[in-house]
């Protein structure tokens, strides 16, 4: 059998696997030893498990992982995210569907603090959507904006994905986070003005308009929650100002909001506790993760398989755009099936030398593919943020429910998509004034 050939097989395998739920991670490590033993021998197939995810896990970009991931813990364990929906409730009282505006807007600030789409999902499904059905709102419409919103926490800075993403392919972490600001932003813009025009024409959709505030609640609501976007901005502003790498970014905002939980009497050993246990329990998963796909690159990379698919898809066309269409279909595709994680990991060792080849800015490919990640997390069957909700909220609404809800703002998904690849300077216009 040629190493091709066993690189193909290597592949059908890992989708079998996942297929099967096998955690991603040993199926990536497990597959890859296998065929690195085909590929070569058994003690060189030793030798590379042994040095190659070590090598991969110290590189000091990765360390910027824990420390957002502390840092949106610590946020959310100390009660800094509690009062963002009912801000911009109050904000958004005069919009129609203006609870489901709120909840995209909360979602956005929520993930900017957490970095994780799964969590801003758990964490606006309780908030937000027993206060939507309350007010009679359309069940689909509820539970489809949080779905979709809560995607927003791998766009919005700071992501996990990005942070992969970076390492994998070698770009500026922090150019990767700059330029996911303003198509974070248009995402939710997307979603706020399909809601106000769907509300538009069929009021029944969300037939209670919220309550007026009453003098004085707007500033109350404010003075809860004026830490985090000054957290956040400050983060970002320290990267985009050069004064800090996304790694100190990440350790000074993981600090400061320790300070603000102090200062508003919320810090205690029991929530320190639980932001660290969860901090660690979610940097396991990731780092067990990307040393697999670290292995199956390497494997990939003995194989020739990724050359071999460049060349061929090459073959048919080497114009940027119609590559970067055709993977999008991939991925969208293959987003029904894979975790975002798993997705990106998987199919980057084959994409890269493709893309390498056709001239593609990687920065605004990053986007593009955080992007269609996003789209694959409210997609059937596999849609993680959708059995997420339905996890939160138990019996109060049926999965396919939330799915027929998330169907409206995949298509807004994709109205996004079509403008970033249209005009790639939405991505890349903030990242070159870093230069």
């Amino acid at each position: 059998m040629s190493p091709i050939e066993i690189g193909f097989l290597g592949v059908g395998a890992v989708l079998l696997l996942m297929a099967l739920r096998l955690p991603i991670g040993i199926a990536l490590a497990g597959v890859s030893f296998l065929g690195l033993w085909a590929v070569t021998n058994l003690t060189a197939a030793w030798g590379l498990v042994r040095a190659v995810p070590y090598e991969f896990i110290a590189t000091w970009s990765f360390s910027a992982v824990p420390m957002f991931l502390l840092m949106g813990y610590i946020a959310s364990h100390a009660g800094l995210t509690s009062g963002l929906f009912r801000s911009m409730r109050i904000l958004l009282a005069g919009v129609p569907g203006g609870l489901a505006c709120a909840t995209v807007g909360a979602c956005a600030l929520f993930a900017a603090a957490s970095g994780s789409s799964v969590a801003t999902a758990a964490a606006m499904a309780r908030i937000a959507v027993p206060e939507m059905i309350r007010h009679r709102y359309d069940r689909a419409l509820a539970t489809g904006c949080v779905a979709a919103a809560g995607t927003l926490g791998s766009l919005i800075p700071p992501s996990i994905l990005m942070v992969l993403y970076g390492v994998f392919t070698q770009q500026s972490i922090g150019k990767l986070f700059v330029a996911g600001f303003l198509p974070g932003l248009l995402s939710a813009v997307v979603y706020m003005a399909m809601i106000v025009t769907r509300v538009s024409i069929t009021p029944s959709l969300a037939p209670r308009a919220a309550a007026a505030a009453a003098p004085g609640e707007l500033r109350d609501a404010l003075r809860e929650i004026w830490p985090l976007p000054l957290l956040i901005l400050g983060v970002l502003g320290g990267i985009f100002t050069g004064v800090m790498t996304p790694t100190e970014a990440g350790a000074v905002g993981a600090f400061i909001a320790v300070l603000i939980a102090a200062v508003r009497g919320r810090l205690s050993r029991a929530m320190l506790r639980g932001a660290l246990r969860d901090t660690a329990m979610g940097t396991s998963v990731i780092f067990v993760i990307a040393m697999g796909a670290s292995m199956f690159t390497t494997f990939m990379g003995l194989t020739r398989l990724p050359t071999t698919v460049a060349e061929a898809m090459l073959s048919v066309g080497d114009d940027p755009l119609l590559l970067v269409v055709m993977i999008g279909v991939i991925f969208v595709i293959l987003g029904m099936f894979i975790d975002s994680i798993g997705l990106m990991l998987l199919t980057l060792p084959i994409m890269m030398p493709l893309l390498d080849r056709a001239g593609v800015d990687m920065i605004w490919f990053g986007i593009l593919v955080i992007k269609l990640l996003e789209i694959g997390l409210v997609t059937p069957p596999v849609g993680l943020n959708v059995y997420v909700i339905k996890s939160a909220l138990g019996g109060l609404v049926e999965l396919p429910t939330v799915f027929r809800g998330a169907a409206w703002f995949i298509v807004m998904d994709l109205v996004t998509l079509a403008l970033l690849i249209a005009f790639p300077a939405i991505s890349l216009w903030l990242p070159s004034l870093m230069d």
